[in-house]
């Protein structure tokens, strides 16, 4: 039997708050969501400034990357791409960039979404909160 490491609250704790750091030395605002492995949430931040929609966008992206394993991106390529059909995936909502994935010992357990500022600056808001772990 295979054993997997899981996020615990301090994990969770520690990356929205390098998360947020990073945003807010940025001047960004942005929503911060971070799900486990299976996609279900364990945190929603919105914060101050950050249109309500990015609270909607920022979960589904950190969904979709915790379930694909891949940053959310790599959807929305496939469907520029000409890959229409990805849009009938089931469960997946947040295919544009700005989830990623939260990799352990090269297991998935987790993954982070941001919305609020420009896809790239996304994913680089992410990446900032998953380095603190």
């Amino acid at each position: 039997m295979k054993q997997q490491s899981q996020l615990e609250l301090a994990d969770v704790k520690r990356i929205a708050a390098a998360a947020e750091a990073h945003a807010q030395d940025k001047g960004w605002a942005v929503s911060i969501a971070i799900v486990d492995a299976g996609g279900h949430l364990l945190w929603l931040q919105r914060l101050d400034g950050a249109a309500p929609i990015s609270a909607q966008i920022a979960p589904a992206k950190a969904h979709t990357a915790a379930l694909g394993r891949r940053e959310s991106k790599t959807y929305e390529d496939m469907i520029n791409q000409g890959r229409m059909s990805f849009l009938s995936a089931p469960g997946l909502e947040g295919m544009l960039e700005g989830g990623v994935p939260i990799l352990v010992d090269g297991q998935c357990v987790g993954a982070v979404g941001i919305s609020g500022v420009k896809s790239s600056e996304d994913v680089e808001i992410a990446r900032a909160g998953i380095a603190a772990l």
